[in-house]
C-alpha cells in the first residue's frame, strides 16, 4: 500500500486500540502517524522476519507513551499478526501502553521522557566509530523537549558530528497539561537546534512528500546531526480530536469511536 494509505491504517487501528483497552494518548499517536507511514514505507531499512538484522536501520519512540501507532505499524509490516495487537494493554501482554523492547522491531522500552534521544545518540555513535551503515532515527515529543537530557543529548551529537542520527519532533503544540506555549515555550526552536550544530529541517508533519524530502535530506548530510521539526496536529483525522488537549488522556466510548473510525476513512 502506499503510504497515504498506511497512515489511514495506523490510525484506524489505533483507535480500536485504545477504545478496547480504555487507554490514553490517541492524539500524540494520531499526530504521528504520517511521520511512521513514510519512514516504513520509503525510508527504513528493516526485515520484519529478522528484527535485529544488524544492518537495520533503529528508530526508537522516544514519546512512548503514543505507542500505539507504531504497534499498528509494525504489525501491518508484518513484524507480528495483527490480531496481536487486540491484546494492547491487556493483563499479560507485551503490548504494554508505553512502548516495550518486547515487542519485534522495538528498539528499546520508553516512557519516562527525554530517554530515547540519549540512546539514539548511543547507537549512533557506536556505528559512527565502528564504520557500520545503519541510521538512527529518534522520534520525540515536542513537550519532551523540556527535558534536559535532550538538549545534553544533542549537545554531544552536535559535538561528535553524528550525521547518521536524525531526530523528528512531533510539534503538535500540546502537551500532557496545555499549550507547549503556556506550559514552557520552546521558540524560537530552530535557532536554539542550530546552535546546538544541527542541520533543522521543518516541514508540514502530515505532508508525505515533504517528509519524503526531508528524510532524503537527512541521508545526504555528511558533518552533522539533522532535526526534523514536522509541524502536526494533535488528533490529526478525527475532527473532535484535533487540537484539543482532553485526547491527551481520554478514551473513546463507542459513538465517538464510530465516528472516528469514518472520518479516518474520508
Amino acid at each position: 500500500m502506499d503510504s497515504i494509505t498506511f497512515a489511514k491504517k495506523i490510525r484506524e487501528i489505533s483507535v480500536k486500540m485504545v477504545h478496547k483497552a480504555n487507554a490514553s494518548h490517541i492524539g500524540g499517536a494520531l499526530s504521528m502517524a504520517d511521520i511512521l507511514a513514510v519512514l516504513y514505507n520509503d525510508i527504513l531499512r528493516y526485515q520484519p522476519q529478522d528484527p535485529n538484522w544488524k544492518e537495520r536501520d533503529r528508530l526508537l519512540l522516544s514519546k512512548g507513551h503514543a505507542c500505539v501507532s507504531l504497534y499498528a505499524a509494525l504489525a501491518l509490516k508484518g513484524f507480528f499478526p495483527e490480531e496481536h495487537l487486540t491484546t494492547y494493554g491487556q493483563n499479560g501482554t507485551d503490548l504494554l501502553c508505553h512502548i516495550s523492547h518486547h515487542v519485534p522491531g522495538v528498539e528499546v522500552s520508553a516512557g519516562s521522557l527525554g530517554h530515547g534521544l540519549p540512546f539514539g545518540v548511543g547507537m549512533a555513535l557506536a556505528a559512527q566509530r565502528r564504520h557500520e551503515a545503519y541510521d538512527t532515527y529518534v522520534i520525540v515529543g515536542d513537550g519532551e523537549m523540556d527535558e534536559g537530557s535532550n538538549w545534553e543529548a544533542l549537545m554531544f551529537a552536535g559535538h561528535h558530528h553524528l550525521s547518521n542520527l536524525c531526530t523528528v519532533i512531533d510539534y503538535n503544540k500540546i502537551q500532557s497539561l496545555g499549550s507547549i506555549d503556556e506550559v514552557m515555550t520552546l521558540e524560537p526552536l530552530a535557532d536554539k537546534l542550530r546552535a546546538f550544530n544541527c542541520r533543522v529541517i521543518r516541514v508540514d508533519g502530515h505532508d508525505h512528500r515533504a517528509l519524503l524530502d526531508a528524510f532524503r535530506e537527512f541521508r545526504a548530510e555528511e558533518s552533522r546531526p539533522t532535526v526534523i521539526i514536522a509541524d502536526t496536529v494533535k488528533g490529526k483525522g478525527v475532527s473532535y480530536m484535533e487540537n484539543n488537549l482532553a485526547w491527551h488522556y481520554k478514551s473513546p466510548n463507542d459513538e465517538q469511536l464510530k465516528t472516528a473510525l469514518e472520518e479516518i476513512e474520508q
